[in-house]
This record gives C-alpha cells, structure tokens and sequence, in this order.
C-alpha cells in the first residue's frame, strides 16, 4: 500500500498531521493543488484507510491527569483463550490509554494516566489487581515527558 503514495500525499498528511483543522484552502496551497484535486486526494486517503480519523489532543495536565505510568505485566501462560480475556478486560479500564502485545521479557505494556500515586494505588487495586491470569506486575511512572508526537513520518 505504501507505494500507492506518490509525493504530493505525502505532503498532504504530514500536513495533516501537524495540523489536523486546516482548511481545504489552505490545505491546497500548501501542496500546490486546486482546492477540488486537494480534497479528491484527501477523501482517496480517507477511503483506502491512511487516514483513520480526526481527533482532538487533550492535554492530561489540564484535565488532572499528569501522571504516566508504563506497566509491564506477566500472564501466567500464553494460551489464547488468556491472553484474549485479558485484553478483553484491559480494553475496560478506561486509565488505560495504551495495550502493546510485547516480545520480550513481559507480555503486556500498558501506559496508564493518573492524577498521582494515590489514584494509580486505587487504579491498581480496582483494576490492574483484578486483570485476568497476571503472574508479574512491574510499574515506572515517568518522570518527565521528553518526547511526545502522533505524527508518523511519511
């Protein structure tokens, strides 16, 4: 699929991404196309799937959430009935901003937001304690936010 990109798509979802509210208009100048060519290409990508939606990014400090926590967890096995009713549950819990399937040393990372220690204590009591088939659990919390972008390089 990737080939079927041609530079000037490219162009067009860097742009995008940067700056998902842009305006056709202003969308077309940027890669010098018409307004009508920009927005063909535009619901092209839409329909093939490279884009897969419009979001707006909520900042988690201004919400009260500014504690990230990255769980690495251990499943007692790797049976597939296991490891599907685990990210059934884990899809539940709405802390729980991202579930990764790991090679590696654990099974699962999960990134987790909080409002402090005291709310990732209770997240961890009413939910992480209760996942299904969890062996080891080890928690980091992030000390600081070094890098954070959703834009993938096209």
């Amino acid at each position: 699929m990737e080939s079927a990109l041609d530079a000037t798509d490219r162009r067009i979802l860097a742009a995008l991404q940067k700056e998902g509210r842009i305006t056709n208009a202003e969308l077309s100048e940027r890669v010098n196309l018409s307004p009508s060519a920009c927005h063909r290409r535009v619901q092209r990508l839409e329909e093939d799937g490279y884009i897969a939606g419009y979001v707006a990014l909520v900042d988690a400090r201004r919400l009260g959430k500014p504690t990230t926590v990255f769980v690495e967890i251990t499943l007692e096995s790797q049976a597939e009935e296991l490891l599907d009713a685990f990210e059934r549950e884990v899809a539940r819990v709405p802390d729980i901003l991202e579930c990764h399937l790991m090679a590696g040393s654990a099974d699962y990372l999960l990134k987790i937001v909080a409002e402090d220690t005291e709310d990732f204590a209770r997240i961890h009591r009413q939910h992480l304690s209760r996942l299904p088939g969890v062996r080891q659990m080890q928690s980091s919390f992030a000390l600081r936010e070094v890098l954070k972008t959703t834009a993938l390089p096209v």
